[in-house]
């Protein structure tokens, strides 16, 4: 029996097609092992959005070949974004790897796998970039109560600094009933309490397939589902209607949190980065959400140094995270990608200044949410359990507001037996960094 292990790398949408990847290996009798020392066969599902990502993913590689040497190791496969979008320099420059495939081969993986072990001729096979094999078979590598569920591929917004859409290709919605389908199953297979939607764009949902927008219509089909919750990432800000924002507010299964990614303030740098909407759109929108949901938790993510960036225009995007204190943000400095418009930009910014300014502007937000988190002390709140820290001797687990691996956690101390997935009352005693810790009511 030939065991295969698996290392994805990057978004959570690149790890759905790593559990597709792992549904069609399991169907032909493949077993997975979390050794890469007693793997036969490794595969490195890779990331390529920035320069830090495309590093990370050559690391991996190299580190994985190794185990060609010193291991069980007798075929190496790379797949996903990096081989997609570099696959002819890396045939050249990794002769250690056996098989390279795109984003959309995953169907076929096991045959190449076999042609390769039975003929040992390397394997290359890049997909066209509108290809879509969109599959709702899993196996999910997520804990099981939570899973995300990939709603569309590609991305038809063009943003000067992004490569995703020379990757990924066009935005494309998939069938409704499809996505439901596939929710149900994991629900039903593993016990799924919280379903994380994710595409480039979520809330673009449907346009293209059906002529119009549909994420508050998949929503209502999704709170039909034995769910608990279902949380909503990557939501463009001039798509985030008024029926959308009534959704969330009214629903017992949507919880009160929105991933918007805004990537910057000033006007000057969003016409640059071709964004859609300027500072005052999304200064409206603010408002608007936390006037009519008053316990919104607002994600966000922000691009530091962009082409042309001046003083002035940090000093915007400075004050407007002051001024709206977010619960959540990211800020990253921006990256170089070759391909992309902005790439050949004049006045790109210092890496040194870019660096200062991003410190800056993380100095701020863990000011700002040490203070939201002093103001949770004494407070009971739901938490869902998810693991034990051994180290702490607590249990942990996540609020609504925090999404799953990116946000903060609940330490908690119980009597009592408690069941991954449960959702507990938890007081909130004491803060821990950025953390939470608190005592089973």
């Amino acid at each position: 029996m030939k065991k295969i292990g698996v290392i994805s790398l990057g978004c959570d949408k690149n790890r759905i097609d790593t559990e597709n990847m792992l549904a069609f290996l399991e169907e032909e009798g493949y077993v997975f092992t979390g050794d890469p020392k007693d793997s036969d066969i490794i595969i490195v599902n890779t990331c390529a959005f920035i320069d830090s990502a495309k590093q990370e993913s050559i690391d991996t590689i190299l580190e994985m070949s190794d185990f060609k040497q010193n291991g069980k190791c007798k075929c190496l496969v790379v797949s996903g974004c990096l081989s997609q979008r570099y696959m002819d320099s890396l045939v050249e420059e990794l002769p250690e790897v056996d098989i390279f495939v795109g984003t959309a081969n995953y169907r076929e993986l096991p045959e190449l796998i076999k042609d390769f072990m039975n003929n040992h001729s390397k394997i290359a096979i890049k997909n066209e970039i509108n290809k879509r094999d969109f599959t709702k078979k899993r196996v999910l590598t997520t804990p099981y109560h939570y899973a995300y569920l990939k709603i569309a591929e590609g991305c038809n917004n063009n943003c000067t600094y992004c490569a995703i859409p020379k990757i990924r290709g066009k935005f494309t919605s998939r069938p409704m009933e499809e996505i439901t389908s596939e929710a149900k199953d994991i629900i039903e297979k593993y016990g799924v309490k919280e379903l994380n939607l994710v595409a480039q764009d979520i809330t673009r949902y449907g346009k293209d397939l059906y002529g119009e927008l549909k994420l508050v219509e998949l929503i209502g089909e999704l709170e039909k589902l034995d769910c608990s919750w279902i949380r909503l990432l990557y939501c463009y800000p001039e798509l985030v209607t008024d029926e959308l924002i009534s959704k969330i507010k009214n629903s017992q299964k949507v919880v009160k949190y929105i991933d918007i990614p805004m990537q910057h303030a000033s006007d000057n740098i969003l016409k640059r980065m071709n964004r859609h909407v300027r500072q005052q759109f999304l200064q409206d929108l603010i408002d608007k959400l936390r006037a009519q949901i008053p316990d919104i938790v607002i994600r966000t993510t922000f691009i530091v140094g962009f082409p042309g960036e001046t003083e002035q225009d940090f000093e915007i995007l400075y004050n407007f995270v002051q001024k709206n204190a977010f619960d959540k943000c990211g800020f990253f400095a921006y990256s170089r990608e070759d391909g992309t418009p902005a790439y050949d930009f004049e006045n790109q910014v210092d890496e040194d200044i870019k660096q200062q300014r991003v410190s800056m502007l993380y100095e701020l937000q863990e000011e700002i949410m040490a203070e939201k988190s002093n103001a949770m002390i004494g407070k009971i709140v739901d938490v869902m359990y998810e693991q034990v820290d051994f180290d702490s001797q607590c249990f942990v687990g996540r609020m609504a507001e925090d999404a799953p691996e990116i946000d903060r956690v609940v330490y908690f101390t119980s009597t009592e037996p408690v069941d991954i997935g449960g959702m507990y009352k938890i007081k909130i005693t004491e803060k821990i960094g950025l953390d939470l810790k608190g005592e089973l009511v």
